[in-house]
């Protein structure tokens, strides 16, 4: 039926107030398993180096009585670094945006930073993760860090034929891994990374795959834990993933990441992993040269391989 004549209608009334809530929604993932299971240490140089140690296979050792001592070959250390690398977002807001009256937040520069920190956090997970290799930098190119996949060059599962190890090159990966031809992940890839690590005289706990990789691995015969705690009282719920995987080796954690390679699976000792600061994240105030507030958040930092051989990796996966 028709309006009524002369009706005044929200369809043509002047001054209504806009209804705009005040809950500014966002639903970018913030979940950063690596960088929030490893160590945090400190850097003194844009170049972080470190030494590591394994010792003489174990073997049958008997000498004759009397005799005189011979002395052993000595162990040498091997010596690694990488480059201390800056991430830096910034945010500018003009003067006039900082007066106004915006909904959702009390001020404008402020509600940019704190999305600037939260868009830092994920570039440097993606960074650490990655298949990145050492840059040193120049005048006029930004130094690398170079990232898991290059540092994971010993203890490797690769599926894909013509799949290359990352070489090193002056204590660090100088060139990175390629993929080759792609094949599927199974739990005997799974058993034979941790093996290799176990091995070495690592314990890979955490094992880190993108969300593909650890539907497949949540599929695999025989998973040893399909379960999660509840309270007795708790509604009946529906796994269909596995948190655990229990080898020979222990239990590992099964833990998907968004910002892993699509391609690889990590098997990570977190006691031989850190992420070493030479300036930890910070916010400067920048000057001034108009109508306008800036602000950066930036971080230097690198990764620390303390031991790759204690870690494993398997790639290249469909």
């Amino acid at each position: 039926m028709a309006v009524p004549s002369n009706t005044l209608t929200a369809h043509t009334a002047i001054g209504n107030r806009e209804d705009l809530s005040d809950i500014i929604y966002d639903i970018s993932p913030m979940d950063t398993p690596f960088m929030s299971n490893v160590a945090r240490d400190s850097a003194s140089a844009v170049l972080h180096e470190w030494q590591t140690h394994s010792l003489t296979a174990a073997a049958e050792n008997r000498v004759i009585e009397g005799d005189d001592a011979t002395t052993d070959a000595a162990t040498v250390t091997k010596r690694f670094n990488n480059w201390c690398q800056i991430s830096a977002h910034t945010a500018r807001v003009s003067g006039t945006q900082r007066k106004v009256n915006s909904a959702g937040r009390a001020d404008e520069l402020s509600f940019q930073l704190a999305a600037r920190a939260r868009e830092l956090k994920r570039d440097m997970e993606v960074t650490l993760c990655g298949t990145q290799v050492a840059t040193a930098g120049s005048i006029v190119s930004a130094r690398a860090l170079a990232g898991l996949a290059g540092w994971l060059f010993t203890n490797q599962v690769k599926l894909g034929t013509a799949a290359t190890t990352p070489a090193i090159t002056s204590g660090s990966p100088g060139t990175a891994p390629t993929a080759g031809t792609a094949a599927a992940f199974t739990s005997e890839h799974l058993n034979s990374g941790i093996a290799l690590a176990w091995n070495e005289g690592g314990n890979p706990q955490l094992v880190l795959m993108d969300y593909a990789n650890k539907r497949v691995a949540s599929g695999f015969t025989g998973i040893a834990t399909l379960y999660r705690d509840t309270p007795p009282a708790a509604p009946a719920t529906i796994i269909g993933a596995a948190d655990v995987f229990v080898s020979d080796a222990g239990t590992h954690s099964l833990v998907a990441s968004r910002f892993v390679p699509t391609d690889v699976v990590y098997g990570l000792d977190l006691e031989f992993w850190s992420v070493s600061y030479l300036r930890p994240v910070m916010t400067q105030e920048l000057s001034k040269t108009g109508d306008s507030d800036r602000r950066q958040i930036l971080a230097e930092y690198t990764l620390t391989a303390k031991h790759p051989d204690a870690s494993f990796k398997i790639y290249s996966t469909t």
